[in-house]
């Protein structure tokens, strides 16, 4: 029971970072109806940004974590402006290949900058375990968990009852209506690709926390979220915690229970093997709108 235990515990500190990440994702496809294949490479970029402020030029963690922030909340106002704003009303196969092409230019910078071997983080939680129960548990992963809890409550808040919260998820319903109510369109994709940037990098340096390290596999992160998306429905804040959470603790007990007994690769598998069987279900994810469409 121990061991289900500890299993289901680094599932659900896993699976708090997949939902933080893939709110990215559904923030950017309820505006815009683009999904972003290039989430995983933002995560990654904000590892090695704040490893690379903090113990490359020897700033405090919280300044280091403030000035990244800033940087990805800038840098997707400025890619949104440069490159996603120029495919507005383009085929979506072209903007998604747009965001391919992004993910795989991220990745040559970061393999340019600071190379392909894995870089040490420095110390961001404290070593000491605590006793949750009968189980030892790194404060690192209560402090995860308790950060993306706290992010993801301040976002919710902010969608609901803030004017550009509110102004986005005008937009996601209807870009026409958005526009006859005069919120600006083109200010709400920027700001909306801002959030998206900036909560992959927060992602981005909680595992790096974890991990103790971080290199380029760092943006298979965002391929991996991909199930955790769909599952959850691709436009619904909701789905994207529950489908976090659920996939982060089925890859944990897969791995803990099934890799042994055929050899390991099933903690990879797993989670596609699950969004199949849920999909032919739910076509629309858990908590995915149903659309309807007359002919």
């Amino acid at each position: 029971m121990e061991f289900f235990l500890q299993l289901v515990l680094n599932g659900l500190v896993i699976g708090s970072i997949y939902a933080l990440v893939a709110l990215g994702f559904v923030i950017i496809y309820k505006s815009s109806a683009i999904l972003n294949f290039a989430q995983g490479e933002f995560l990654m970029l904000g590892a090695y940004v704040c490893v690379a402020l903090v113990a490359g030029h020897r700033l405090p963690l919280w300044a280091g974590l403030l000035l990244t922030l800033a940087f990805f909340g800038a840098m997707g106002v400025f890619l949104e402006r440069v490159l996603l704003r120029r495919m507005i009303g383009e085929p979506i196969i072209s903007v998604i290949m747009l965001t391919l092409g992004l993910a795989s230019i991220l990745k040559a910078i970061v393999q340019g900058i600071w190379g392909v071997e894995t870089i040490a983080y420095p110390r961001i939680f404290p070593s000491d375990p605590v006793m949750v129960g009968p189980l030892p548990v790194s404060q690192g992963y209560l402090w995860s968990v308790g950060s993306v809890a706290v992010l993801l409550v301040l976002l919710s808040a902010f969608f609901k009852y803030t004017r550009a919260g509110i102004a986005m998820r005008a937009t996601a319903f209807s870009q026409q209506v958005a526009l006859s109510m005069g919120i600006s369109v083109k200010h709400i994709f920027a700001l909306t690709w801002s959030i998206a940037a900036v909560v992959s990098a927060v992602g981005g340096v909680l595992l790096g926390g974890i991990r103790g390290g971080v290199d380029g596999a760092f943006a298979l992160f965002g391929l991996k979220v991909i199930p955790v998306v769909i599952l959850g429905g691709l436009d619904s804040v909701l789905g994207a915690i529950v489908g976090g959470l659920v996939m982060g603790i089925l890859e944990n007990l897969s791995g803990g229970y099934l890799d042994p007994v055929f050899g390991g690769g099933v903690k990879e598998v797993a989670p596609f093997i699950a969004l199949v069987a849920i999909l032919a279900v739910k076509p629309y994810g858990l908590f995915g709108k149903v659309k309807i469409e007359r002919v």
